[in-house]
């Protein structure tokens, strides 16, 4: 993708900034009320929201599109906002943040790794697996304060999937067509196992949202195939539309889809990720 097409996106990410600015916060003072489990879930999650991106941002500089470069600080923006509320929510229902997590470490260690390729190959893991946990939170939870974050989160995490996706299309196509399909299985085991880690580090959280270890493992696993399909460029997909509802509003998350579509009328054009949404947990 050109300069050009990144434009949009930088543009896309700002208009969502000014609509967050525009908007007020959750009301913190209702309170959150969070189940052991859950507490400790979200802690985790909030210490790899707010992870250091300086090795993106040089890498992102070093490919040579200003307008990419610009968009990528957008999507960390949000990311640090998301590390933000996730922090507030805690403070609502009583605790505290927590310093990291070894799996944190893990991933900051692999995310060293040479090349941008590689980086957002292992940020697209981090994001799929994301949209799936806050989906959960989202979903299953019986605290409105909690939902309504995990919504905000959810919002943002389904653009940045099809941003990455963009992005990576244009660099996996620079690869010999064996080596695309070869790094593209690659990730998908990378998915696989990040979805086991996940699973057993907060199998009791998963379990208080309505969520058993096996069937989140297999939610992650199974949007696998679009992404990759995003990536090569096999399948036609969508962006989702910017909210013109109140900051807070479910507008951004993406409707339920047997496979991807193109939204023709909303939004520039671009990939999007229509990923199953699970029904309402009890």
């Amino acid at each position: 993708m050109g300069a050009s097409g990144f434009a949009e996106w930088t543009h896309r990410f700002e208009t969502e900034r000014d609509r967050r600015a525009a908007g007020p916060d959750p009301q913190w003072e209702s309170g959150a009320s969070l189940p052991p489990a859950v507490r400790a879930s979200i802690q985790r999650f909030q210490a790899g929201e707010d992870g250091d991106s300086s090795g993106l941002f040089a890498k992102a500089d070093a490919a040579g599109d200003p307008a990419y470069s610009a968009a990528v600080r957008l999507f960390v923006a949000e990311e640090k906002n998301h590390a933000r509320l996730l922090a507030l929510l805690l403070k609502a229902g009583g605790a505290t943040t927590q310093a990291g997590h070894w799996s944190d470490a893990a991933f900051a260690r692999l995310r060293r790794l040479p090349g941008l390729r590689t980086e957002l190959l292992l940020l697209m893991v981090a994001e799929v697996v994301a949209l799936h946990y806050y989906r959960a939170l989202r979903e299953g939870t019986d605290d409105p304060l909690t939902s309504e974050v995990a919504g905000r989160i959810l919002a943002d995490e389904e653009r940045h999937v099809p941003f990455h996706c963009e992005r990576l299309r244009a660099s996996v196509a620079e690869l010999p067509r064996a080596a695309r399909r070869a790094v593209l299985a690659g990730w998908r085991v990378m998915l696989l196992g990040a979805g086991l880690v996940v699973a057993a580090d907060h199998g009791r959280a998963l379990r208080t949202l309505g969520v058993g270890r096996g069937r989140f493992v297999a939610e992650v696993v199974g949007s696998g195939g679009p992404v990759v399909s995003a990536i090569l460029g096999t399948t036609p997909m969508r962006v989702p539309a910017v909210s013109a509802e109140p900051v807070g509003g479910a507008a951004g998350v993406l409707p339920h889809a047997r496979g991807p579509s193109v939204d023709s009328e909303q939004g520039p054009p671009g990939p999007g990720l229509a990923l199953a949404r699970p029904r309402r947990f009890s």
